[in-house]
């Protein structure tokens, strides 16, 4: 019953993708004449989804409003698509040691797959952008499948889909999201410190293995198998 597939979050955990983010909600609050937003500010409030990062976005707070004008927010969601698909990747990079963790793993024969919460739409550009669409076996967004992280219905579904069992897979995120989707799913979690979680230390979520770095997570891989 060894450990057979990973699968990873992508913001926060892969990918700084704060900069482009913050950049297309900007375009976005400025087509709308609203008050611009920080990168402080969407720091926090990646991890739900484009709807919800938009309606926080909009509402200015974490705790968003929620008795948002709805033709407010599809206009919105529709200027933010505009923007973060027109303006390139340019400003999203890797965090250190993903790459060469990453193409080790693959190398040694484990499956790798992607669980965003991401509109899935915008995965595959990113990945190839940053050289790491190969190494990936399947690719879910957060409109995949009727739920979303921290609903298990993702992994359940790469579970199922290849054959394997809980024990088989393990999960790598940076969010509590990440934690509790892989809790939920009866599979065995890693946490990562530097990420997006809304400024509360992972560890809060009581992952399996809580890591400062992502090229740690050869050994937990390792030990896995143990």
């Amino acid at each position: 019953m060894s450990l057979r597939y990973i699968a990873f979050d992508l913001d926060g955990t892969l990918v700084d993708s704060v900069p482009d983010l913050t950049q297309a909600l900007q375009m976005m609050l400025t087509d709308l004449d609203m008050p611009t937003v920080t990168v402080e500010q969407v720091t926090g409030w990646i991890g739900n989804g484009a709807d919800i990062m938009i309606r926080r976005a909009l509402s200015r707070r974490h705790d968003f409003a929620t008795d948002l004008d709805a033709d407010l927010v599809a206009r919105a969601r529709e200027r933010f698509n505009f923007h973060y698909d027109n303006n390139g990747h340019e400003k999203t990079v890797l965090y250190p040691g993903v790459k060469d963790t990453l193409a080790a793993l693959h190398q040694q024969g484990y499956q790798l797959g992607v669980v965003t919460n991401k509109p899935v739409a915008f995965v595959p550009a990113i990945l190839e952008d940053l050289g790491l669409a190969a190494l990936f076996t399947d690719v879910l967004g957060g409109d995949s499948l009727p739920t979303n992280k921290p609903n298990p219905e993702g992994l359940h579904h790469l579970r199922d889909k290849h054959g394997l069992t809980n024990a088989q897979m393990l999960m790598v995120g940076d969010s509590k999201n990440d934690i509790l989707a892989a809790q939920n799913a009866g599979i065995a979690s890693v946490g990562l410190t530097y990420g997006y979680n809304y400024g509360e230390p992972i560890s809060d979520s009581r992952p399996d293995y809580v890591l400062d770095s992502f090229s740690e997570l050869q050994a937990v891989v390792a030990s896995h198998q143990a």
